[in-house]
């Protein structure tokens, strides 16, 4: 088990690039994760990595055991699945990411519940709107909204999100309502961006088909909920996805704009790696609360 365990470590310390990043991902302490690795390349023979003050980078024969430890750790977990009666008692840890706005509606609120059904698995829930990356990460789980790159992830479609553009009663009244995309140029438009953003214009549905639109604003934040919330304080336009602020359209705290050029749709997804369709945790993760985020979506935008 210590050579697996040393394995393991080996394997998110290439991935993350940091001895101390990856004693926090396998929640030990960076002397640990240092001793794992020595321990490694003692009983190897061979230098893994190439340690200097500054960073840490993987030697030649570091490269070539990654890809051979990556596959030892793919089929203990299979065998440990294999033997493991897991519908009768399911156990271990599923490590999920989703974006802020999905994870705190549709996600989150389920965790309890999945937790009460299945005691014996744990979840890592992380949420934020940057792009992440499922394999590098060591996610079972990502939830996605909008287009995705060319990816080996299986895939399951959550549900089709329709968009909006709005804003507050009060930038309005101030600014005036754009008719259409055409008129977005001469207003304040609120951008999520972060590293590795793949969408930083915004694809509206005009009469002669689709356009993209370079729009700029005064701000932008990589947390969709603080431009939701400069949105609500008459700061400018924001394009959001309708369940995100249902209830403030419901209140009229925000009111649709330029609506002769609605957005175009999205789509909510679950990622996860092909090898994790075996898991028997991972599954059981998905369907519970797929079904469950689903319903509430449709709850919560049924009448808009």
């Amino acid at each position: 088990m210590a050579y697996v365990n040393n394995i393991r470590m080996f394997v998110r310390v290439y991935e993350l690039g940091s001895m101390s990043a990856a004693a926090r991902d396998q929640r030990t302490s960076p002397a640990v994760a240092s001793s794992r690795i020595a321990e490694l390349e003692k009983h190897l023979g061979v230098r893994l990595f190439n340690r200097t003050t500054r960073a840490l980078q993987p030697t030649e024969n570091g490269k070539v055991f990654y890809d051979g430890a990556r596959n030892v750790l793919a089929a203990i977990a299979e065998a440990e699945a294999d033997i493991i009666d897991a519908h009768k008692n399911p156990r271990g840890t599923v490590f999920v990411a989703a974006p802020l706005g999905v994870g705190r509606r549709f996600i989150a609120p389920f965790v309890p519940a999945f937790k009460d059904e299945y005691p014996q698995i744990d979840v890592r829930l992380r949420l934020s709107d940057r792009l992440v990356d499922v394999t590098s990460e060591g996610l079972d789980v990502a939830f996605h909204m909008g287009p995705l790159a060319d990816s080996t992830l299986k895939m399951r479609v959550i549900a089709d999100c329709t968009r909006i553009l709005c804003a507050a009663p009060a930038y309005i009244a101030e600014h005036g309502n754009p008719a259409d995309g055409e008129a977005l140029k001469d207003h304040a438009c609120l951008n999520l961006r972060y590293p590795g953003a793949q969408e930083f214009q915004w694809a509206l549905q005009m009469p002669d088909g689709v356009k993209r639109y370079d729009v700029t604003g005064p701000f932008e934040s990589d947390d969709g909920d603080v431009l939701t919330s400069w949105a609500l304080e008459g700061h400018g336009i924001i394009l959001k996805p309708v369940f995100e602020v249902a209830e403030h359209l419901r209140s009229g705290a925000l009111v649709p704009v330029a609506v002769n050029s609605p957005p175009l749709p999205t789509q909510l997804v679950c990622l996860y790696p092909p090898h994790k369709l075996k898991d028997t945790k991972v599954q059981l993760f998905v369907d519970f609360i797929t079904s469950r985020c689903k319903a509430e979506m449709m709850r919560q935008t049924g009448d808009l």
